[in-house]
């Protein structure tokens, strides 16, 4: 999840019923059993509070991180989970003393016992709120991205962030992750007990394949702009190839970060790629629907992803991806079933790299025919969102029958 400000709102609370040929590295794939309709029936709801942060349905901040907590929401009374959301509004992972006020009231007034899965992005850096409470509660933190993995923070607070974040993560009993190389990373870095972090990946909805324009041309990057995601790189990549016949949108919220919003214009401008690089800012719904519909190739540049939704939402589509080889990006990816791997993984750093699969992408047709036959079999196996529910469903199942004391 991007670490974005949130817009400051009030608290609510309410309950939800309801390949490149020859690619070394080909990312490992889980088979998941072929779920059920007995299994997502539930003879009765058991309670968790979904504690997560107040712009968490702001359309004009989206996240993963924010689309994984309301999809999840939604899906796990089909596991026997009924869900209580509390969207606590603040500049979190930043809070202001009433910010921390606020989330502390939040927890106080949770009977004795309760389940509670905590977005990261709000537990994660107060730990003088969130670790007393482990005498009491039954808590798991949902970790969509290391507090100190976010790009650009000064190191003194990139340092104290993951200091807080550590003594929340060793002291709650449950933690979750999205994707395996998340749990590698967290067990690794914070010293956790790997038998008390699990991994919950975010799922996909199959849509209808997408028709694209000319079948090369048009490029999509759906991510919030921010340094994180690095859409500079993505604009000096396209400066390098601008004698092909490329034109690029850029789909994600503007208001997270003025400064490198100007700065990307601006190097955009330099390049004279104003008519052919768009910054569209957020979509939604059938707006974003139809960006993916005329895509050839999604395209995704980022310093750090724990998963990458972006991603599989692309694939979702039958549209091949170029990503950088960061985080949990392979693990989106993925392949086929047969093998075939559905996108072009390309070193981070190295804008040079991504310009030259963007030539081998224009100007070798057999390579376009073999990723979009890898990423039209990815489709087919993606797993979906019950898929994620049952897991987060499992983990809460299995927290302690007492609340853990804080070491």
């Amino acid at each position: 999840m991007t670490l974005e400000k949130t817009q400051m709102t009030q608290m609510t609370e309410t309950t939800v019923k309801t390949e490149r040929p020859g690619l070394g590295y080909v990312p490992v794939q889980h088979s998941v059993p072929v779920l059920k309709n007995a299994e997502i029936i539930p003879m009765s709801l058991r309670s968790v509070h979904f504690v997560m942060p107040g712009g968490v349905d702001d359309p004009a901040a989206p996240s993963g991180g924010n689309a994984y907590d309301r999809r999840v929401s939604l899906d796990l009374p089909g596991f026997g989970w009924q869900v209580h959301k509390h969207a606590v509004a603040g500049r979190w992972p930043r809070p202001t003393a009433a910010d921390r006020a606020e989330l502390a009231r939040t927890l106080r007034e949770l009977p004795d016992g309760s389940v509670v899965l905590l977005d990261g992005i709000v537990a994660c850096a107060v730990p003088e709120v969130v670790v007393p409470e482990t005498d009491r509660l039954h808590l798991a933190v949902l970790v969509h991205l290391p507090l100190g993995d976010e790009t650009g923070l000064e190191p003194a607070l990139a340092a104290e962030l993951d200091a807080k974040e550590r003594d929340v993560l060793r002291a709650v009993p449950a933690v979750i992750a999205t994707s395996d190389w998340a749990v590698r990373r967290l067990v690794s870095h914070h010293g956790l007990a790997p038998e008390r972090v699990h991994v919950a990946a975010p799922g996909a909805d199959i849509a209808p394949l997408a028709s694209g324009t000319d079948g090369v041309s048009r490029l999509l990057c759906v991510a919030a702009v921010t340094p994180r995601k690095g859409q500079h790189r993505l604009v000096q990549a396209l400066a390098a190839a601008a004698d092909l016949p490329w034109s690029c949108v850029c789909v994600g919220g503007l208001g997270h970060d003025p400064e490198y919003v100007a700065h990307l214009r601006q190097l955009i401008k330099e390049h004279g790629l104003q008519d052919r690089i768009e910054l569209a800012g957020p979509r939604s719904g059938a707006e974003l629907d139809a960006s993916y519909a005329t895509a050839d190739l999604m395209v995704l540049t980022s310093y750090a992803e724990t998963y990458g939704m972006a991603v599989t939402e692309a694939l979702a589509r039958g549209i091949p991806v170029l990503a950088t080889d960061v985080g949990g990006l392979p693990e989106a990816v993925g392949r086929a079933p047969d093998g075939g791997v559905p996108g072009i993984l390309v070193p981070p750093e190295d804008p040079a790299a991504l310009a030259a699969e963007l030539r081998g992408w224009f100007g070798e047709a057999d390579v376009r025919r073999r990723l979009k036959a890898a990423a039209r079999g990815r489709r087919a196996a993606l797993d979906g969102w019950a898929t994620t529910a049952r897991s987060l469903a499992g983990v809460l199942g299995r927290l302690p029958s007492e609340p853990r004391r804080a070491a």
